[in-house]
């Protein structure tokens, strides 16, 4: 009875250590690596380390996705914290090679029992680090910068960025605001190109950059543009801001509007010229919101591209301007926006290029020197222009349609581009299948005003939606009288035209 117990008991410890073959080995299929080990050490590290996702994952939103170079080295300990991290991920990238969330029916099963027997909590992180570490790594294009971003002009696409909602002071790159304002102000005919203007004695004490203008002294419109655009002149900036608002005051009330209106929501102005003020303050991103608002205004460019020009050519001291922004001459496509210095804000510049049919701006914020800003956003506008491209569908000027207004003094109006409407490919996608269709508002009822929305043009790729553009009222309708609305009936009656 002894033996025949101990003999039971031989055969107990053979069966459990897989010394006997074949049927006397336990029975069933084979399990994976993650089926015996991966769900226990998942849900450890999710108890263990519950900070880890957040923090990876707002970090690399802030930073555009770029790798934290400084970060330390995993090792076998930290292993765990990065499954946590995004396990999904993990597995993904791993399939990519070599499926990881399961063994395939025709395994060999003495693989299978290998990788069975590998289940244990400490080794199983290490099998799922190695994928990790093939993840590719976005370069940091503007490594000296403290925030920047790319964005296309037309569509809107951020093709980079990196801590894009800093708040950081501007300097003279809020004068891209009040350059805004002062075409918007053009457009609805409030001042004109040739209009005179008299600078104030607030105006002529501006200190910094300017273009001296003197209490009393008259410029045109389009002088004090220049001044701005190019020579970033504070006094200038201040003239146009009075002429158009009546006081610098309201006329920083409106930058504050046109902020919110574009959804600038990072962005504070106190004055229309950059100067040091506390509570003045914006972002990369929503500067490059302005700018590309600014940008469908495409006479403007013919003030920011310029590298030199001339003021006061009727008098015996021309007085030479010369573009803040270099990179309008060493830079083949660009044309603009503006630059900015403080001591405070550092080196700062609101770039835009255009190549074929693509346009694109850079900001970059806090740049050590100018040289270093520069060449950053050189790299960033390489890196566009080498790997998209853009699709025109209307370009500016081009008919878009006609929409009908409901009682209005016209109940007909044509659209027209006011600017260039294209969408953004990687360059080789293939752009054969692209349409658009136009869908206007339903009962587009007068009185509508200059700017109003009515509708969107949408674009596609067979069906997919590639972008959605908004459309505006090109301009004021007034509501018909009722002699103008019965002369319409009786034409629809009588066939009988306005």
């Amino acid at each position: 009875m002894k033996l025949r117990k101990m003999g039971l008991y031989v055969c107990i410890w053979m069966i459990a250590s897989g010394l006997l073959p074949g049927s006397m080995a336990w029975a069933g299929e084979p399990r994976s690596i993650e089926a015996l080990g991966s769900p226990a050490v998942h849900e450890e590290s999710a108890a263990h380390h519950p900070s880890h996702d957040g923090t990876t994952n707002g970090s690399t939103s802030d930073t555009g996705g770029i790798d934290d170079a400084s970060a330390p080295e995993s090792s076998g300990t930290d292993n765990a914290a990065t499954w946590d991290q995004d396990p999904s991920a993990m597995n993904r990238h791993a399939g990519d090679e070599e499926p990881s969330d399961q063994l395939s029916t025709g395994e060999d099963p003495v693989r299978s029992e290998e990788l069975s027997s590998q289940d244990s909590p400490e080794e199983s992180p290490a099998l799922v680090e190695e994928p990790a570490q093939d993840k590719p790594k976005m370069v940091d294009l503007t490594p000296n910068a403290k925030s920047a971003i790319l964005m296309d002009v037309d569509t809107g696409t951020i093709l980079f960025e990196k801590n894009p909602h800093e708040k950081m002071p501007p300097a003279s790159i809020t004068k891209i605001m009040t350059m805004l304002l002062v075409m918007e102000a053009l457009d609805q005919k409030k001042i004109t190109l040739d209009e005179m203007v008299t600078a104030s004695e607030r105006a002529a004490s501006m200190g910094g950059s300017q273009i001296f203008l003197e209490a009393g002294e008259q410029m045109s419109v389009r002088d004090l543009l220049k001044g701005v655009a190019m020579a970033s002149g504070n006094d200038a900036s201040v003239a146009l801001a009075e002429r158009i608002a009546g006081s610098e005051e309201m006329f920083v009330q409106m930058m504050n509007d046109k902020a919110r209106e574009l959804g600038m929501v990072n962005t504070h102005f106190v004055n229309s010229n950059g100067l040091p003020a506390p509570n003045h303050y914006s972002t990369a991103h929503d500067i490059a919101i302005m700018s590309r608002e600014l940008l469908k205004h495409e006479m403007i460019t013919e003030f920011t591209g310029k590298y030199q020009d001339y003021l006061r050519t009727e008098t015996d001291n021309p007085f030479w301007l010369v573009n803040t922004n270099k990179l309008v001459r060493f830079y083949t496509g660009v044309d603009g926006l503006k630059t900015g210095y403080t001591s405070e804000a550092k080196f700062c510049l609101s770039a835009t290029a255009k190549r074929d049919n693509m346009r694109v701006v850079a900001v970059v914020l806090g740049e050590p020197n100018t040289k270093t800003r520069n060449a950053e956003v050189a790299a960033l506008f390489d890196y566009a222009f080498s790997q998209y491209m853009s699709v025109p569908i209307f370009k500016t000027g081009d008919e878009i349609g006609t929409f009908t207004i409901e009682k209005g003094e016209q109940n007909k109006l044509t659209l027209t581009a006011k600017h260039t409407y294209s969408v953004l490919l990687r360059k080789g996608e293939n752009k054969d299948d692209i349409r658009y269709e136009l869908k206007m508002d339903e009962n587009i009822r007068a009185p509508i005003s200059y700017g109003q929305p009515i509708g969107k043009l949408v674009v596609y790729r067979g069906n997919e939606v590639l972008s959605e553009f908004p459309l505006e009222a090109p301009q004021d309708v007034a509501k018909a009288g009722w002699w103008t609305l019965l002369k319409r009936t009786a034409g629809r009656l009588f066939f009988v035209g306005d």
